[in-house]
């Protein structure tokens, strides 16, 4: 059996130009890095296009040590669809280095469902997350520096809440002092790190539909605090301009293809454990654009990015999704069920039939409480059984939803085309959207809605830290953002071993955050954090290169 990375490095790329062409994107318009990947100008947005295609999301029941393959499924699907004869193209987010050289491995997809070239993908790609990195960590130094030469705005260096980043999983950065070495380093403070796809500057990149708005949105970003207890923002340090100037070309959306030669826009990376967790509005209208259908992911569960998708991408951009595929495995399931990692490859209906819940409650969230049409995609292991698949058929089958077997780790496109003539009926039929919340609703209202309605939480409870920070942030005019609830990935719950769908809970919001650049508020629930840690056995151990440059061990 061949690695992913020996699969990708095996295809001959189409020649981006090419790819291009026959997507309806001409070449005056690409920014060559290479000759297999490239960058497209945003202005092909401004221009008069009536045509909008059908928007397919892709999302999965919550993560396990398992593998649920939705990047996977996602590619494969359409590759899949492009086999059908329709005009399908990809959008994707850019993966972080953390989890590259973490525990989770790279995010172009697998087997042969994957987007190429898949090690520019998953390390360096066009340079964004280093952009961004540099535009964040510019606006940190001017703030210090703004300390240095006078605070003339009165920060109140107790109250500094913009946070230096960096794109790599580093515990020792959490939780820093800085400035030391007396009054030519600075002024001492307790400080720390994030990791980049948690920065606001990624959600802005995100978020932003032209260069004037990415502009505007950094000079409205928060960055702390004055003494008198007033936000003090970016636009005050003068520091937008400059932050825009190293945006400027991080900003347009990257072109690349699937191994079958499907065009694929892949940018922008939040995590959606953390952050909002979608790609680009950007890269998701060029998809639209230049394909007939346009199939995205959210990150994690549909718990954490389907609800971020719909809840902040949507109400922001205007998007409409047509259809959600639910990804979820056998493997998986019967993990919520109690099984131990080691174990999930028997036959185990029971345990099976005890982790179905945790599906069937994404997918009542996706119809009932979303207003969208859904199909299951069982990405199928070879250890699945027919038993353990009938199971799941029957299950869905009583909550209105089909299931399709997803086979493109194995087949590519060609593994997918049952599930592609499912999402073409579901097409076909009327979507009802709605958002967990209004526009408007009190932060602390939106919290319950999402809790109450997608979490299934009996409540939400308050540290006093963030009772404070609440009424400060409705004081400031904050109160009625959309919220970004940063919460583990595992459970429904923000207690990861809280597996399954849990019942009798509440969330436990410690800290709130506003991005007021972004247009939200993030509230930390449980022990969730925004700078990730290695593993004990990082897969960066197992990356090397060979003389001729050739990589190997990234999966």
């Amino acid at each position: 059996m061949h690695s992913d990375i020996e699969i990708a490095q095996s295809v001959s790329p189409v020649p981006i130009v090419e790819v291009a062409r026959q997507a309806g994107v001409d070449a005056q318009h690409l920014v060559l890095y290479g000759t297999d990947k490239a960058k497209i100008d945003y202005s092909l947005l401004n221009a008069a296009d009536a045509h909008r295609a059908k928007l397919v999301l892709v999302t999965a029941i919550n993560p396990t040590p398992a593998g649920e393959g939705k990047t996977t499924t996602t590619i494969g699907l359409a590759d899949g669809l492009r086999r059908l004869g329709r005009r399908s193209a990809v959008a994707l987010r850019e993966p972080s280095l953390g989890p590259v050289f973490g525990v989770k491995g790279g995010a172009a997809g697998g087997g042969y469902a994957q987007v190429i070239p898949m090690e520019d993908i998953n390390l360096h790609f066009t340079g964004d997350f280093h952009a961004i990195g540099a535009a964040n960590n510019l606006l940190a130094a001017m703030i210090d520096n703004h300390v240095q030469q006078g605070n003339s705005l009165d920060i109140d260096v107790r109250r500094i809440t913009w946070k230096r980043v960096v794109d790599m999983n580093d515990r020792q950065l959490r939780k820093i002092v800085d400035g030391l070495g007396g009054r030519p380093c600075g002024t001492p403070r307790e400080d720390g790190f994030d990791i980049t796809v948690a920065s606001e500057v990624m959600a802005i990149l995100c978020l932003s539909v032209s260069l004037s708005d990415l502009k505007e949105r950094l000079g409205a970003m928060v960055v702390g605090w004055t003494r008198a207890g007033e936000p003090v923002r970016a636009r005050e340090l003068r520091a937008q301009g400059a932050m825009a100037a190293l945006l400027k070309d991080a900003l347009k959306p990257n072109l690349v293809q699937t191994l079958e030669g499907t065009p694929a826009f892949v940018h922008g990376g939040p995590f959606a454990n953390i952050a909002h967790g979608c790609n680009s509005i950007m890269a998701t209208r060029m998809a639209m654009r230049f394909g007939d259908i346009a199939v995205t992911e959210a990150g994690f569960g549909a718990d954490l990015g389907a609800e971020k998708f719909f809840d902040i991408k949507c109400r922001m951009s205007g998007l409409v999704p047509d259809a959600v595929v639910i990804v979820a495995t056998a493997r998986a399931l019967k993990f919520n069920g109690g099984v131990a990692k080691a174990d999930l490859d028997r036959e185990d209906t029971p345990a099976l039939e005890r982790g179905l819940p945790n599906l069937l409650r994404h997918v009542d969230n996706i119809q009932r409480v979303f207003g969208l049409p859904c199909v299951v995609a069982i990405n199928r292991f070879p250890t699945d059984t027919a038993a353990e698949l009938e199971l799941i058929e029957r299950s869905c089958s009583e909550h209105s939803v089909r299931v399709r077997l997803s086979e493109v780790w194995a087949k590519g496109g060609a593994g997918a085309t049952e599930l592609a003539e499912e999402v073409l009926r579901l097409l076909e039929e009327p979507a009802h959207f709605r958002l967990a919340y209004e526009d408007g609703t009190d932060v602390a209202d939106a919290i319950q809605a999402v809790a109450h309605k997608v979490y299934r939480a009996d409540g939400v409870e308050y540290s006093p830290a963030a009772s404070r920070q609440l009424t400060e942030l409705r004081r400031c005019g904050f109160g009625e953002l959309p919220v970004c609830i940063a919460k583990t990935q595992y459970s429904f719950t923000d207690d990861q071993t809280r597996l399954g769908a849990p019942e009798g809970f509440t969330i436990f919001v410690r800290e709130l955050r506003v991005c007021a650049g972004a247009g939200f508020i993030v509230a930390l629930t449980g022990s969730v954090l925004t700078m990730p840690g290695l593993p004990r056995v990082p897969a960066a151990e197992h990356i090397d290169v060979d003389d001729r440059g050739v990589i190997t061990g990234l999966f």
